[in-house]
Parts: structure tokens; sequence; C-alpha cells
């Protein structure tokens, strides 16, 4: 386990990436597991892969769904493409064993390489950053993985594989996203927007690097409605944010390579994620008309754009494929910018078009700008004519209309029109009311919000809601920000509108004096004053109930939409009468039950299927939690070994957050429990737990030895009971009892293959197990408050290091790039001899040149068989290592694939790598 890595001096996130200082590397290079490259980075340095389109994800498999485009693009088109995984997914669960930690990241290192092989991808760049947990927290997310050290490595890897197109994650803070996903989507647009700087990572010129600037990036996945079938492409997606540019390749294309459709390979690939449970997914559609697209968003592009509904490769025309017929030369740039993103009714801004020429000039160039009905554009549109390698800028002043709807977006288009041919880019635009105020944002949403300010990307943030947590029955102080967006100081009318049962103290004040381009704060009380108000997503639109903040200032008005998430409460009564035994006896728990049946993620259940009931009650030294459990089908029963990743079958999770203000679950406790394990003989084990993606997870002996758990499975099985003593001084901090955070889920399976199907609970929302400000409110009347002194987070290191992965090695040897980016120590260091198998044994001569640790490994192209022990070697030395293998896939026919994979780490973290046939 590592703590979460202090943060350096450096320049501010906004003066890099708008420009005002140079970004290196200098300072610390974060949580890695080793050095600067991989060997997938250093042969890409040495200038042995070009691509077209490059992924950038969080673990192996996040490209899955967008596999059968990239498959077509290769085959349709000779688009090259390749992957970045900035981990590889050790801290996910295993669904077909028991390796976790380094052996499951290599596991999953080949699973993703079988699975994007499929697609033609052959360059999967792993960054050996570590998979902690999951996690709905980018800034938690980023802080472990540390900022400059990986977005260094992915602006190395376009630098070198110089890419056209980038597709990425989405980076919004939108509910329920992966904060892992959200991170590496936010590091793949800083690299599409810096990667071509010479002040950004400079660094990497030494290696013969250049900078480089790719001509679009889109976001797999999108927000909004868009059909199946052949057709549904061409009939186009309609997004939810009508500013979106939404892209489209079908699944279901013929593979005349493969002689299947695309949607079936899609399939193939999907199994060959095993380890996550995909094994059993359920196959594409084999009706054309039901097979789906894999649909692309727009994030940005400096290339001209092509009519989305032209064909499955649209998203790449212009970028690293050439403009339909009539569209400008190969290679034009064609960028339109603004001095603002949002816009104001009447008043003019700024707009840039930019064209240049690349292997051609374009001559009598001439811009042309479509905006709304009602708005007006000045200035000269003509550009001339464009040399070679020369860039021409068309100014303009835009003034919307004056009677311009606020709230609304919109799309400014410029067409680009010469003698050889013409294009078109967009600009996505917000038209807003001159002040504009709503809920000030929780920290990780404001902290979202400035990184697209300072990225000028303020078009992620249209479906990033602001959302904040109201306990049942309880009032709650919240900052109302008005900002303003004009150039003079002014003054607004604000309005709150809450539902029914839910009041505001204001609902209406005035904020005076906004300073132009400033923002000022005032304070409203938000109280729950109908306590039967349903809580969780039991209430109508999944939880959320609207607020809408309704702004006047000189005239016009702006309408800010918003929600409130209103938790359930728990008001405990203590007991001095607690025996942890997995009974719950009369005066054990006084006060009522609260109802655990509830779903929030998966398949629908009934009461007879899922459901439960949790009790809580304290005394002066612990909380203790009793839950009864009904269920139908009883899951896999876990070995006791295999006491981890317990949603895979039937568990609860108790979570508590001390002190309610929790921004990601790295400062609370969770606790999972399974009510029933297997011994090695079969035998039943009885109830296992331990801590799962929280401030310290891990086996209770370790990180919470004072907890005691105990449970009863009802026989015949028609559910069980668990029972869990909790001390205070087990949490991360010590409590707050008018607002402790509190969260009771269930998961439930019916079949044996370590997968569950369905997630009840107390305060049911999607992703809730990692968003504890949506987990319910416990109070403890008669409690004594502990000290606010939370303990440090601590990060599982369980990141895979290239020295240990064979399939990095045995990459190594073949191009001579040091392994896991540390320096090669040359070809002629390190050798294999005298190799020699036999039985379940393998025997070989190892020589090396320098001194440092060796370590040997037996791969047979799937899976590593088996490794010899590690050994400090000397200078000049034959070390002769001896060590058992298992049976390759295939047994004594499949012997010949089985290759040895040696490396070398020095004193000085330098590397060498050799192979031989086993």
């Amino acid at each position: 386990m590592i703590p979460i890595p202090q943060s350096t001096t450096r320049p501010t996130r906004r003066s890099v990436l708008r420009g005002g200082a140079a970004l290196t590397l200098a300072g610390g290079v974060g949580a890695f597991a080793g050095g600067a490259l991989t060997p997938a980075e250093q042969a890409a340095a040495a200038g042995a892969i070009d691509l077209d389109v490059l992924y950038i994800g969080a673990h192996p498999d996040d490209e899955a769904w967008a596999l059968a485009a990239f498959g077509q693009w290769h085959e349709f088109h000779d688009q090259e493409a390749g992957v970045i995984t900035v981990t590889r997914g050790e801290g996910g669960g295993n669904a077909v064993g028991l390796e976790e930690g380094p052996e499951l990241g290599v596991i999953r290192e080949a699973e993703e390489r079988t699975a994007v092989g499929i697609a033609g991808i052959r360059h999967v760049f792993n960054l050996d950053a570590v998979d902690f947990y999951y996690t709905l927290s980018a800034p938690l997310t980023q802080e472990v993985w540390g900022e400059k050290a990986v977005l260094s490595r992915i602006i190395r890897v376009v630098r070198a594989t110089r890419p056209d197109v980038i597709v990425t994650m989405n980076p919004s803070a939108v509910e329920g996203n992966h904060g892992n996903h959200q991170q590496a989507a936010r590091f793949a647009l800083e690299a599409y927007l810096m990667a071509g700087r010479e002040d950004v990572f400079p660094e990497h010129f030494d290696e013969g690097l250049k900078p480089f600037s790719p001509a679009r990036i889109l976001r797999s996945g999108s927000d909004g409605t868009g059909g199946t079938g052949p057709d549904a492409v061409a009939d186009g997606f309609e997004p939810t944010v009508a500013s979106d540019l939404v892209f489209g390749a079908w699944n279901g294309t013929e593979s005349a390579e493969h002689g299947t459709r695309w949607s079936a390979l899609l399939d193939e690939s999907i199994r060959s994620y095993a380890t996550q449970g995909w094994t059993v997914n359920p196959p594409s559609p084999t009706d054309p008309a039901k097979i789906p697209v894999a649909w692309f968003t727009l994030l940005d592009s400096r290339t001209p754009l092509a009519d989305p509904t032209s064909g499955d490769e649209a998203a790449l025309r212009g970028a690293s494929l050439p403009s339909a017929k009539g569209g400008l030369p190969e290679g034009t740039r064609l960028e339109i910018t603004a001095d603002a993103f949002e816009v104001v009714p009447g008043v003019p801004f700024t707009v840039e078009v930019t064209s240049r020429a690349a292997r051609s000039a374009l001559p009598r160039a001439e811009v042309a700008l479509e905006t709304p009905k009602g708005w007006s554009v000045e200035g000269r549109t003509s550009l001339g004519t464009i040399a070679k390698g020369r860039s021409a800028t068309a100014r303009l002043t835009v003034t919307p209309a004056s009677d311009a709807e606020t709230r609304t977006a919109v799309q400014l288009t410029a067409t680009l029109r010469c003698r050889r041919g013409e294009g078109r880019n967009v600009l996505p635009l917000q038209v807003s009311g001159p002040v504009r105020a709503g809920l000030a944002p929780r920290s990780e949403i404001a902290q979202f919000l400035d990184w697209t300010d300072d990225l000028g990307m303020q078009r992620l943030d249209a479906l990033v809601p602001t959302q904040h947590a109201l306990g049942s029955g309880l009032t709650r102080t919240l900052d109302v920000e008005a900002r303003n967006l004009t150039d003079e100081a002014r003054s607004a009318d604000v309005e709150l509108t809450l539902p029914a049962g839910i009041t505001a103290d204001p609902a209406t004040l005035t904020v005076a004096s906004i300073p132009a381009h400033g923002t000022k704060t005032v304070q409203v009380t938000l109280e729950n004053t109908d306590a039967s108000l349903p809580t969780a997503n039991r209430a109508p639109h999944g939880g959320v109930y609207p607020v809408t903040v309704r702004t006047v200032s000189d005239g016009t008005a702006h309408m800010e939409k918003q929600g409130l998430v209103l938790v359930p409460r728990l008001v405990a009564k203590p007991s001095d009468e607690v025996a942890v035994d997995g009974r719950r006896k009369d005066g054990e728990y006084p006060g009522d039950p609260i109802d655990v049946g509830t779903l929030w993620e998966g398949a629908e259940v009934t009461a007879a299927d899922a459901s439960g009931s949790a009790w809580v009650t304290f005394d002066e030294e612990a909380l203790h939690v009793f839950v009864h459990v009904v269920d139908d089908t009883e899951g896999t029963v876990l070995g006791a070994d295999d006491n981890k990743q317990r949603f895979r079958t039937d568990s609860v999770e108790i979570m508590i957050d001390p002190r309610g203000d929790s921004e990601s679950t790295a400062s609370t406790f969770i606790l999972g429990i399974l009510p029933d394990t297997l011994a090695a003989d079969g035998a039943s084990a009885g109830v296992a737990a331990g801590r799962d993606h929280d401030q310290h997870q891990g086996a209770l002996a370790k990180t919470a030895p004072g907890v005691r758990v105990a449970s009863r499975i009802s026989d015949p099985y028609e559910g069980y009971d668990l029972e869990a003593t909790i001390p205070f001084d087990a949490l991360p901090n010590g409590i707050y009892p008018e607002h402790i955070g509190l969260n009771v889920v269930v998961y439930d399976s019916d079949t044996q293959d370590r997968t569950g199907q369905s997630r009840i609970g107390w305060s049911t929302f999607p992703g809730v197990q990692a968003d504890p400000f949506r987990w319910g409110v416990l109070q403890l009347p008669q409690a004594d408050a502990g000290d606010d002194a939370p303990q440090d987070p601590v990060i599982p290191n369980t990141a895979a290091r290239s020295v240990e992965s064979a399939q990095s090695i045995i990459q190594s040897a073949a191009d001579g790039v040091g392994l896991g980016g540390r320096p090669d120590l040359g070809r002629s260091v390190l050798s294999i001899h005298d190799v020699h198998s036999s039985g379940d044994r393998v025997r070989a001569r190892v020589r090396s040149r320098r001194g440092g640790t060796l370590r040997v490994l037996a791969w047979d192209g799937e899976r590593r068989l088996g490794r010899a022990k590690e050994v400090e070697v000397r200078a000049g030395r034959s070390t002769r290592v001896s060590f058992a293998i298992e049976a390759p896939k295939g047994g004594s026919s499949a012997r010949h694939r089985i290759v040895l994979a040696a490396s070398l780490e020095d004193s000085d973290g330098a590397t060498a790598a050799a192979t031989a046939k086993a």
C-alpha cells in the first residue's frame, strides 16, 4: 500500500493550458510502478509506429465497445489504430480465478491484446499506473496517478505515433461516470491540445520526437437518440445537447476478411475479457435491423468535417481520411474559435476562422459563417489565396439576436470555399442571460468546471449536474453563485422554485453590484418540510427533485435547471445489549428497521427474489448493524481465500462516512461481508469480511482488527442474516453524530459464475457505492462527537511492472526498447543458453554482463506458466535457473510455443531483456 502522493510545486494548470508556462516532468513522476517509458513507447520513439487513430482509456476493456468500428475502419480504409491503457486494470474483479494485483494485471493485459487484435490493432501502450479501486472521483484519480507523469507519457506516445484522430472516453463529471474514465479522457484532451506545443514536455525532443497536433478528438459514446440497423447512420442521431455533432459506424457491416459481421467479431472481442465476467454477455442481435451503431461525439476538430450521415467512416473524413469529393485538399486545417463560450443576447463577441494550406495553396479562399436566425455577422470574409504551408484568419463580429432564447445550446458553422473545394467546421456555444445564478456546485464538480474553463472546452459542461443532497426532514444552507457575463457591473433578481415539501429561505433575493465578468455569492437555506416525500430513487426522475433558479438582469431572464437529491435519514437509538452472533434478539436493536430492498443497479427483482431490512444501534464504543436478507437463490459461495470483490456474489456492504462530508470514498469506511465461504475441502468456512474501495481497503486483520462480524444462513436456503460491530476508533475520522453518512447495500447473485445480477439498498442511485454525498444520513443523538482528525488514504500499490510481464519482456527483447521505459542496457547484456525442458520443469543458464536483479518467466503465448525465483546476479557471471511450469494449453503438442523471457534490472533502474525457446 502507498499513501496518495503529495503535490509538488508546479506551474498552475491555467497557465500551462493557456500557454503561459512550460510544462516539464521535472519534480517527480507520480505513482508509477517504474521509470519513464514503457517498451511500446520507446518503440514508438524509435519511429517504428505510425497510427491513424489512437484510443485513450483507463483500463483494459474500456475500448471494447468501439472495436467493431475500429475493425471495419482497418479492413475497409486501411486505418491503423492503437490503444493507450493507463492501467492494467488489476484493481478490478476476477470472474475466472483467484489472481489479483499484478498477476491479474498481466492477465488483463493479455485479454486486451487478444480482444483488440481481432479489430486489427497491434499496438497497445500500457502506462503502468495503478488501478486502485472503483471511484467516481477524477480528482482522487489524478492525485493517485500523478498528473504530470501520466500526461507526459500520453503526450510522448501521441508525438511518437502521430495519430490524426484521438478517441477517448467521457471526460465529464456526469452521474455515474467512473473517475478513472473521466481522468483518462481529461488527459487525452490535454494531450490533444498540448502535444503540438514546444513548451510542453520539451525533454521529449531530446529523444528525437517533435511537436504534433492531432486533427480531431472524439468521445466514444453519445447522449441522445439514435436508431439501429443499416440505415441508422444515414438517418442521423438526435443529440440531447443540440450543439453536439455525433458520428456513427454500424456494427453489422459484413467483414469480407472474416466472413461474418463485425457485430459477431465484436462479440468475440467482448468474450476475450473473461476476468470481467463478459463471457456470459448476450450476443449481438442477428436481425440486421436490431444491430446497434457505435456512436462517437465530436469533442474538437482542427480540420474540415464530413456530414455525419454520409457513411460509417465519416468521423475520420478530413482527418485520417481525405474529405469526400469536392472537399478541401488533404491536410487542410480549418478551425473556428470564439472569445466566449457563453454569449449574451444583443452583446457582440468575436469569432475567428483560421485555415492553413497543407501541400498546395488554397486560391481565392472565402469564409461564410452560418448562425441562428436573427443573429448578425460583420467583418471581412475573404482570405485571398492561402499559400502552401501558410495560414490566414477571418475575424468576425457576431451579435446574437436581442430576443435569443437563453440557456440554449447553439452551433455556428464556418464554411471555407476556394477554387479547390470547400469544407466546414462547427463551434458549439451557449446563449445565457447577462447574469446567471444557481446553487454553487460541489467541490469535485467545481474542479471540473474550472478545468473546462481553463481548456476553453466549456461545451463539456452541458450535462454535468449541479446537485446537492438533503437529508429527509432536515435543513441545509447552500451558496448561490451569481455570475456576470458582461463588461459592466450588474445587479440581478434571483428566484428559487422547488417542489412542494421543500422550501428555500429566502426564495427570492436581489444580488447587487456583481462585478464585470465576476461572481458574487449569497446563501439560502433549504428545508425538507414534508418528511413523507420519497427518498433516493424511490422519488420521481431517478430521485432528483428539480430546483429552478431564475435570474433577471436588465429585463433579460436566465433559467438554470438544477437538482436536489433527498436521501433517507435514520435516527438510531442506543443499546448496551448487542452480542455479535448473527441473531437479532429482543432489546438488542431498539427502533425501526430501514428498508434495504430498493433496486439501484442491475436486473429487476421482486421482494421474494431479493429484499431486506437493516437495524442500526450504538453504544459508547461502536456502531452495530444487523442486516436481514431475503434471497430465493444462493449465488456462488466463494472460497475463503477469495474474500475480495464481494459484489460478484451474494454479499452486503455497510458504508460509513464519519462526518458526512466526503467527496470520495477515500475518506470513508466500507465493510464488505460474505455470509458464507468455502474451505479448501469444500466445507463451510463461515462468514468473511474486509474493507473495500475506501480509506484503507484490505483484510480486516490489517485494516480494522476491532471489527466483528457474524452470519446465519437459513436452511433450507431463503436468505441470510448478518451482524457487524464497527468500533468508532476503526473509522478514518471522528464521528459527527448529527450527520454521519450511512448506506447499506445488498448484492444479489442467482448464478454460479461469480457474477452478480442485482443491487439493492437503502439510499439508492446508480453508482452510489462510490458516491458518498448520496448516502443516507445517520444521526446518533446521545453519542459524543469525535475529533476531526482525518486519516490519510492508503492506496493499493498493485500495478504490474513491465520487468515482470512476459509480454513486455518478449517485446523488449525483439525491439531493443528498455523495459518499463527505463534505459536499455543493450541486446548483448543478457542472454539465455542451454535451455532444457523436461516434464513439468524447465532449466536454463542465463548470462549477464551487468549485475542486478534477474527475473525469468515461462510464457506460452497466452499465459505465464511459471517463474524462477528472483536472484541478484553479478556482472560477467552465468546463473542457472530451474523452476516448475504448468502444462501449456494443448498439452505436450503445444510445448513448442513455450518461451523463456528474462529481464535484468540494475541498481540504476536500467534494464535488459532476452528470450529463448523452451
